[in-house]
């Protein structure tokens, strides 16, 4: 299995190296390199699963970039292990500045005048979880439901990072198409040579093997 860990994370660790990898993201980044170069499928099919978990990446569906890069590498006939280690280019570090690109954009195409920040967001997205939480809890007691943060939420930062992520996202990810095949190719093409080469040696071997067992016989 590729994902297969010897000794599974906890909860805990799942949590902390999702903000911070063990190693530093660097090494994360070479992690999924390495990853993505091994996996046993043509390049055209690994490039696309890596367009669809980057353009997925560039959406709000924060929780379901899993599920949407495997849904769209499926639509696509794209590797969907591909597409889920492409979902790293979303992390802690860059999605802030996706967010904040894809939101003002989003603004700029539908005719939206806010100014935001990284800030103002974050917050818009703390105060419609919260009142998420209360209007979950609200169906077990007596308080009222509300929908104010929520229809905020949407208004101003949902749709607009929608609407605002589409263009990038492509963009991005047809950049990552097209460097993906020749990389995977020239890859899976050094991996042939050498394996040639090692099937070559143990062939050499095996025929010195079965000349010195002939010349002890005689």
């Amino acid at each position: 299995m590729v994902f297969k860990r010897r000794v599974p994370r906890t909860w805990r660790q799942l949590a902390t190296e999702s903000v911070w990898p063990r190693g530093g993201w660097k090494r994360a980044a070479q992690y999924v390199k390495h990853r993505l170069t091994r996996l046993p499928d043509e390049p055209h099919r690994i490039a696309r699963g890596v367009f669809a978990g980057v353009f997925i990446s560039f959406t709000p569906l924060f929780g379901f970039h899993f599920l949407g890069a495997a849904f769209l590498a499926l639509i696509l006939r794209g590797n969907i292990l591909a597409a889920l280690l492409a979902t790293f280019i979303g992390n802690p570090i860059t999605t802030p500045l996706i967010a904040i690109s894809s939101v003002e954009f989003g603004h700029w195409m539908l005719g939206i005048e806010e100014k935001l920040t990284v800030l103002t967001i974050f917050d818009a997205f703390t105060s419609a979880g919260t009142e998420i939480w209360s209007n979950i809890l609200a169906i077990f007691t007596a308080d009222p439901t509300r929908w104010s943060s929520l229809a905020h939420f949407f208004q101003i930062i949902f749709l607009p990072y929608l609407v605002g992520g589409i263009l990038p996202g492509i963009a991005v990810g047809m950049i990552c198409y097209y460097l993906t095949i020749p990389i995977i190719g020239a890859y899976q093409k050094i991996r042939a040579l050498k394996a040639e080469a090692r099937r070559a040696r143990r062939r050499r071997r095996g025929l010195a093997e079965t000349d010195d067992a002939d010349r002890r016989s005689l």
